[in-house]
């Protein structure tokens, strides 16, 4: 048995006990503050002299504040959390720590605040890093053209206003006129693909959001998609804080080499929590109070989104805010400010929605600057005619109220028109493949649908989009894999639509009718 030396033994206690000491002590110094005053989500803080711009504070409840105004004899602290456990006369120490957001993939399919907390109830999520949510967009270098589209299964819109991987698309509109719906379509089309979405909901009503979420978990696309809520319930820092949040998660994606698609909904109210908060911080209002940066906030935020180069990793960040209009007024100061940051806009108008033509989408008011180029080469075949037949259409349909006599040559152009209109018409969650586009769009281009009723023409859409016929599959097989069709197989596709639509007007002479 082995004997241990007494002195050996509290020499080695003694250690240890000093080791222990020495850690557990203060050596650094910490800076403190105290609240002067607090109220509306802000507070005034004294103190703090070495403290910086988007650093983090903490409260003694625990609770986060955001360092924003540095002014000489205070300083504004954006409060993150409840303020009712603040008192005047608190402390407030310094973290060191710029306002971040944890990221890592098991933040897929799940439901989170901007600060990474989850909200759906399935447990703690691990965070493989923590990015700030501050991050300067990437420089020219790194940046590559956008060149590849990204399907959103909406005729009208993959057909007349492409949007590109890497793109920023701004959807806009009055209230209620389908936004949301056209966001939720494109979340709902990228399954069994390899784009994760990210949904990040600013201001809205908690019923709303789950609302969303419901339908992406009824469509299977929550799976691949991250849900960022700062509801109308939640503090407005927190909703300040938000798209910056969900545009660092979309960026962590990215650098993994992932395409990334991410939603505002809306940065209307994203503008408005700004613009509160500021007018608490007592910065100087400008045009309809909004603070004289209220271009660079979203400016700053959507410049993040691009399309990076092979050799920098690859992947995209392809960015579609929304925006709320007033009495279909684009030319409002926060609609111009996003429509000269944002690739293009798609704009959806009330008077559509109210006719039942949905999506409300009108294609003389909504353009995509990136266009062809991220589009597959098989739509240009029909996107370039189809376009301009539509927007004649339109204006003819328009001088048409004002006459009662017109010339057959026009009447039939106007009935040509409603087909294209009706084609082109789509249901909420009935997105339709690429193959399927292309058969109706060649369909309706080339005039073969001009016999077919107009209250029929979803009923031989869906026809020729679920024919199984030999030679028509090997046409849609071609388009899938690469895209195009030559100037042969384009003739050959017309051919069998016209004997395929021959056969169901003989069959279903009912539904035809004389033009």
């Amino acid at each position: 048995m082995i004997k241990l030396d007494p002195d050996i033994i509290v020499k080695n206690v003694f250690n240890a006990l000093r080791a222990k000491i020495e850690d557990s002590r203060d050596t650094g110094v910490r800076e403190y503050g105290i609240v002067e005053s607090l109220g509306e989500g802000i507070a005034q803080v004294k103190g703090l002299p070495g403290v910086e711009c988007d650093e983090l504070v903490e409260f003694s409840d625990g609770s986060a504040g955001l360092i924003y105004n540095l002014d000489k004899d205070e300083i504004g602290v954006i409060l993150l959390g409840d303020e009712r456990n603040i008192e005047a006369g608190e402390e407030v120490r310094r973290t060191h720590k710029t306002m971040g957001v944890p990221v890592g993939r098991s933040f897929i399919g799940r439901v989170i605040d901007p600060l990474g907390k989850p909200l759906d109830g399935k447990g703690n999520i691990k965070a493989d890093e923590y990015y700030e949510i501050e991050r300067p967009s990437p420089g020219i270098l790194v940046r590559e053209s956008v060149n590849e589209p990204l399907h959103t299964g909406i005729k009208i819109i993959d057909a007349l206003i492409p949007i590109g991987r890497g793109q920023r698309e701004l959807i806009l509109g009055d209230r209620q006129t389908g936004k949301t719906a056209v966001a939720v379509d494109t979340i709902i089309n990228q399954k069994n693909g390899d784009v994760i979405c990210i949904y990040c909901a600013i201001g809205k009503q908690r019923a709303e959001v789950n609302r969303v979420i419901a339908d992406l978990e009824k469509f299977g696309a929550l799976e691949y998609s991250v849900i960022v809520s700062a509801t109308c319930s939640t503090p407005a820092g927190i909703q300040y804080i938000s798209p910056y949040a969900a545009m660092s998660l979309a960026e962590y994606f990215m650098e993994q080499g992932n395409d990334v698609l991410i939603i505002f909904d809306d940065l209307t109210w994203h503008a408005r929590a700004y613009r509160e908060l500021a007018l608490l911080l007592r910065r100087p209002p400008g045009r309809e109070a909004y603070p004289g940066d209220i271009f660079y906030i979203h400016a700053r935020l959507l410049e993040r989104s691009l399309n990076r180069k092979k050799e920098f990793g690859g992947g995209s960040i392809t960015a579609l805010p929304i925006i709320e209009t007033q009495s279909q007024d684009m030319s409002a100061f926060i609609p111009t400010n996003l429509i000269s940051i944002t690739d293009g806009q798609i704009y959806l108008s009330p008077a559509l929605f109210q006719k039942d033509i949905l999506p409300a989408i009108d294609a003389g008011k909504s353009v995509s600057r990136v266009g062809g180029a991220a589009q597959q080469k098989v739509y240009r075949i029909f996107s370039g005619k189809l376009r301009l037949f539509y927007s004649q259409f339109e204006e003819l349909e328009s001088f048409s109220r004002f006459s009662s006599r017109l010339d057959d040559d026009t009447l039939k152009e106007l009935e040509r028109g409603k087909r294209v209109r009706e084609v082109l018409k789509q249901r909420q969650f009935e997105t339709m493949p690429l193959e399927d586009q292309i058969i109706v769009l060649c369909a309706v281009t080339y005039g073969l649908l001009q016999h077919i009723q107009l209250q029929h023409i979803e009923s031989i859409c869906n026809y020729l989009a679920g024919c199984d016929h030999s030679k028509l599959n090997l046409l849609k097989d071609q388009i899938r894999l690469k895209g195009e069709l030559t100037e042969d197989e384009t003739s050959d596709l017309e051919s069998y639509l016209k004997l395929m639509i021959t056969d169901y007007e003989e069959r279903h002479p009912e539904q035809t009718v004389n033009v």
